[in-house]
């Protein structure tokens, strides 16, 4: 009686997977022509004002490299916002000489953080309260910019008539943990959500962004209510989507990894605490959910492969199936690094990288449950 009822669930289990697998594999190819589709090359040089916004907290590594970048923009019409966030290295000091040299950077020294914010929305907020221009900007400290960025999100905006943009920016890994931790946050967008409905859909769920590059209408951006609508998410880039998409505007995510590059972590544990600390607030912060999310990722992500080697040394009956979905999720991974222009070898570590999802939300859950929070650019964010 046993034996049968786990046949019964192997039959459905397999199934189950194969189902995944080719959804996986459909949604790949499909979220990546989207985007290769859709993405405008940079046509529009001189336009609407564009208020570039970056803040910068203990950034002395990073500052100037990126605003060297942001300098040297074929796009004429354009200002350089950055807030000095409280630093306490030599963020200033740089920030103060490159604003001597061009009028176009405006440097500005942050508040003390209030109780009810987290720091990067309220460094925003900082900004944003400075910006004439009609459209904003957002990027990080660690970005590098090739001279169309700016040009191309103008492009974009208003060829694709979208109230807010964002999407892939080319990635760097030096570390091998990089490189199974980074890559995670192509998961949801990359085939998951099927990018195409964003353009037809009005529900939020659809649409998605990453805080290194966003560029919104400015009026959109008030309309939604600013960075004080999300003041106390970690995710602040994925509310702002949600809110912009939930208010009737329309967003979009397409590929700027030829127009902007970045290492985002100087290693494994600097990427687990960076992206760790994302996840359980993505997911509302529940417990329920994140035992839900964390079975469904071990059993039908991470498992297919150490049943595979199962299969083969016991010479499973189930074996056909194992091996197609094991093909189906490398396959997977395979066309999205290609897609991201990334070394397409490591599309053959992605059982290394379920396992470390795992890894990196369950210790995100017990940080957030147990009042530990995180400590993010020296301060701690629950």
């Amino acid at each position: 009686m046993l034996s049968g009822f786990i046949d019964i669930i192997s039959v459905y289990y397999y199934h189950i997977l194969i189902v995944i697998a080719l959804y996986f594999f459909i949604m790949s190819l499909g979220n990546h022509y989207e985007m290769w589709r859709f993405t405008k090359g940079p046509e529009i040089f001189d336009g609407p004002l564009v208020s570039v916004l970056v803040p910068m907290r203990n950034e002395e590594k990073h500052a100037k490299r990126c605003l060297e970048s942001l300098r040297n923009q074929l796009y004429k019409n354009y200002e350089i916002l950055v807030l000095n966030d409280n630093s306490t290295d030599n963020t200033a000091v740089i920030l103060d000489q490159i604003a001597k040299e061009d009028s176009r950077v405006k440097v500005f020294n942050g508040k003390p953080l209030p109780q009810d914010w987290y720091g990067k929305p309220f460094a925003l907020h900082q900004l944003s309260s400075h910006a004439t221009g009609d459209i904003l900007l957002f990027t990080d400290a660690d970005t590098v910019h090739k001279p169309a960025s700016i040009s191309w999100a103008v492009t974009n905006i208003q060829n694709l008539k979208a109230d807010m943009i964002s999407g892939y920016i080319g990635q760097i890994f030096l570390t091998f943990g990089e490189i199974v931790t980074v890559p995670l946050m192509f998961f949801l967008t990359g085939f998951i959500i099927p990018l195409f409905l964003n353009r037809f859909s009005k529900k939020h769920w659809f649409s998605a962004a990453i805080g290194q590059f966003i560029a919104i209408r400015h009026d959109v951006f008030k309309a939604i209510g600013g960075c004080e609508a999300f003041k106390k998410k970690i995710s602040e880039d994925i509310y702002m989507s949600r809110l912009v998409k939930r208010n009737g505007y329309k967003t979009r995510f397409l590929n700027i990894c030829e127009y902007v590059h970045c290492r985002m972590y100087d290693g494994y544990r600097s990427a687990i605490e960076g992206i760790g600390k994302n996840i359980f607030d993505f997911l509302g912060r529940s417990t329920l959910l994140q035992f839900i999310v964390t079975s469904i990722v071990f059993f039908f992500l991470f498992f297919p492969f150490p049943l595979l080697i199962y299969s083969i040394v016991t010479g499973s009956p189930w074996l056909k199936y194992i091996i197609t979905v094991n093909i189906l999720y490398t396959l997977t991974w395979l066309f999205m690094f290609l897609g991201q222009r990334l070394n397409w070898l490591y599309g053959f570590l992605w059982p290394l990288m379920f396992i470390n999802f795992i890894y990196m939300g369950a210790w995100a859950w017990l940080r957030s449950i147990t009042g530990k929070g995180f400590i993010w650019k020296d301060r701690k964010v629950n």
